[in-house]
């Protein structure tokens, strides 16, 4: 059964799921969808055109579907804000609407992002990423799956975030990371691989040895076509082969295997 507070203020047009709590004060203007289980916190703002999946908790003070930070966007035009189920936005949260029209700012599925997290106008984001307290994405940033963003990390626009990345804390991101890597920095650079994150993922044993191999060519400027085709590869070489508009970032130079 739906809870609603009798201080919070929902649209006509809104639409809201089976079993949906809404706290003291919070705002859901119109054309806007709750899917079934979702929790919306007091104070938080849910602004026309969101539309979530089931089970998202929005804690106080979120504010989801704001105008794009761009000063050449039209209000008039309708654009969105999807996420898929199961996300947590924590206290401050914000998450701007995409610029173009019909276009979304995205989040697909149990994403977790901390207090006074930001997340710019037509970014699309994976499942299972956290961005830790302050971190920063500018508007067209795409983030796949399972990255871990550090406290205060500043990802500029039109970066691509590679699948288990891991973002050192107050991180500057100017240009792409690539998956599997861990990156400190201002400006950022790759390191080393994350491979506490990689085997938690169940990538461990040949297929491991072989992301490894591909780091180390990719470090020395080389290429790793000739390595056997893994998922892992088959990943590194379509996401290499998407292109980029910001490049990619340089590596530190390390010996050893605090390089692997």
């Amino acid at each position: 059964m739906s809870s609603i507070h009798p201080t919070a203020w929902i649209a006509a047009t809104a639409k809201l799921g089976a079993d949906v709590s809404v706290g003291p004060f919070a705002v859901i203007e119109d054309h806007v969808e709750i899917g079934d289980e979702c929790r919306v916190g007091a104070h938080a703002v849910i602004h026309s055109f969101v539309r979530m999946g089931r089970g998202n908790v929005i804690h106080p003070h979120a504010v989801l579907g704001g105008l794009p930070q761009d000063l050449g966007f039209d209000p008039a035009t309708e654009t969105y804000v999807d996420l898929g189920d199961g996300n947590v936005l924590r206290e401050g949260v914000t998450i701007s609407r995409a610029t173009k029209a019909s276009g979304s700012t995205r989040l697909g599925s149990n994403n977790y992002l901390m207090n006074n997290t930001h997340v710019g106008h037509d970014c699309v984001l994976g499942d299972h990423n956290i961005l830790a307290s302050g971190a920063t994405l500018g508007g067209h940033c795409r983030v796949d799956d399972r990255v871990f963003f550090g406290g205060g990390v500043m990802v500029h626009q039109f970066c691509r975030i590679g699948s288990l990345a891991m973002l050192q804390g107050l991180a500057g991101i100017n240009k792409d990371v690539i998956p599997y890597t861990m990156v400190g920095g201002r400006p950022g650079k790759h390191y080393r691989l994350n491979l506490v994150g990689m085997r938690r993922a169940g990538i461990d044993g040949d297929r491991l040895k072989a992301v490894s191999a591909a780091f180390r060519r990719l470090r020395a400027r080389g290429t790793f076509d000739d390595l056997p085709d893994t998922p892992e590869l088959a990943y590194l070489r379509a996401w290499f082969g998407a292109g980029s508009k910001r490049g990619t970032l340089a590596f530190f130079e390390l010996e050893g295997r605090e390089a692997e």
